[in-house]
């Protein structure tokens, strides 16, 4: 597929529909549920982690069990499953790493994503037939360090995320191997994630999975000989969020992306939640299906494709810190930050996760609900049907007046859903919090 790929394409991309081949959607998998969740709305291969070896020690993970079971249901359905072993490593943190690669062998996973030389060299002599995905760690900036991570044994490369479109393009016209970039998710302030504060504020070490996210830290200036004096770089009287960065978000970019000849396209958030993991996949599956359905002329100047406002409108209610390009068209400034808080506010939240379907779904709770609220089924795809809750029983037939998060209860709304799945989520618009006049 790569050898096709590079004989059609040049660092502008290509100037015909025939030349084009889609990407992977790569989705987040924390655990088991966000595994389902991904493959229910479309991703095409989904990347997780063990107990060990991993940058996300606080995703919740895979025990060897948990992660057989995710990979027999991802394969039923045609969905790749990637293990990170992300760590950089130390000399003791390879005890064992030989005996963990051959248990992911015998699961029968896809490939493996490391950062670090060392772990790719033994993955190469362990398990010689498995495919070694580059993390974004590695930092890969230029063509030469393609090349030279490619000439390793590494079958695909995660390219930093401070390239722009430009040198995405030209990094793809000089080597064949697979080439992933990020297009969504939160932006690590340091260089592609290779950052000491939390270590240093904290003592958790970010580079072997226990990032405490000081970036999200709110921060004040202190002079060295006026101590106590606190000098807030925005004003604001609880400090500032000087390294707080939007979130990633390159779906206006995605027909250039794909023109591009990228290999895969992946979303961050193995922390997030499986409202953010739905929500997210379903939106970008939707964005890959509508270029697939555009005419042949149109790939002739990718650069003009446009979708429809419907689709900025769903990411945005997806779950986000706000959004950016990032560097792919220019280096970002000071607008890609979020200097007020640690978060920009949302305004949609998840209700109810489909556990059955039927007449009346069976729903798992994950917000506090009452008969008469208005909430939106997340189609697959980019739409959502509107209804309204009128009335809920548990399990014993018995009316519920209020639902809890974690209640398992039958859900009766008007209209009546036909079309519901397993796995499908319900979400509602937030109701904003009363003005507090002083």
């Amino acid at each position: 597929m790569i050898e096709n790929r590079q004989n059609a394409k040049s660092s502008k991309g290509p100037r015909t529909a025939a030349a084009i081949t889609f990407p992977e959607l790569l989705a987040p998998a924390g655990n088991y549920e966000k595994l389902v969740t991904a493959v229910h709305y479309g991703a095409d291969a989904v990347y997780l982690g063990g107990k060990e070896f991993s940058l996300r020690a606080k995703a919740g993970n895979f025990s060897a069990d948990a992660m057989r079971d995710g990979v027999i249901y991802a394969h039923k359905y045609g969905v790749q499953v990637y293990v990170t072993i992300n760590i950089f490593a130390h000399n003791q943190d390879l005890d064992g790493l030989p005996s963990y690669l051959h248990e992911l062998d015998a699961i029968g996973v896809d490939g493996v994503i490391v950062s670090d030389p060392g772990v790719l060299s033994i993955c190469r002599r362990t398990v010689p037939a498995m495919p070694v995905h580059l993390s974004t760690q590695a930092n890969v900036t230029n063509h030469e360090s393609a090349a030279f991570w490619l000439a390793q044994g590494a079958s695909r490369l995660n390219l930093a995320r401070e390239l722009s479109l430009v040198e995405i393009n030209e990094i793809r016209s000089k080597v064949r191997g697979e080439l992933e970039i990020f297009i969504h998710g939160a932006l690590c302030i340091s260089y592609s994630g290779r950052c000491m504060l939390s270590n240093y504020l904290t003592g958790r070490d970010a580079n072997k999975g226990s990032c405490s996210h000081p970036c999200r830290f709110s921060y004040s200036l202190v002079e060295e000989k006026r101590p106590g004096e606190y000098y807030p770089v925005q004003e604001d009287e609880r400090g500032t969020y000087i390294f707080n960065s939007k979130d990633l978000c390159l779906l206006e970019m995605l027909p250039r992306l794909v023109a591009s000849g990228v290999d895969s396209l992946k979303i961050e958030g193995r922390m997030k939640s499986i409202f953010y993991v739905g929500g997210v996949v379903r939106i970008y599956r939707a964005a890959l299906d509508y270029l697939k359905a555009l005419p042949a002329d149109a790939w002739i100047e990718p650069e003009k494709i446009r979708f429809p406002d419907t689709f900025l409108d769903e990411i945005s209610r997806s779950g986000t810190r706000g959004m950016t390009e990032n560097f792919i068209i220019e280096k970002p400034g000071s607008s890609e930050m979020i200097y007020s808080s640690s978060r920009a506010e949302q305004g949609y939240e998840p209700v109810a996760v489909v556990r059955q379907v039927g007449k009346a779904p069976f729903v798992e709770m994950r917000n506090t609900v009452h008969p008469g609220e208005k909430i939106e089924y997340m189609l697959k795809g980019i739409g959502c049907d509107s209804v309204t809750i009128t009335r809920m029983e548990d399990e014993e037939g018995r009316v519920v007046e209020k639902a809890n998060p974690g209640n398992r209860l039958f859900l009766y709304t008007e209209p009546v859903l036909p079309e519901c799945e397993i796995n499908s989520i319900f979400r509602r618009k937030k109701t904003p919090l009363p003005q507090i006049v002083v």
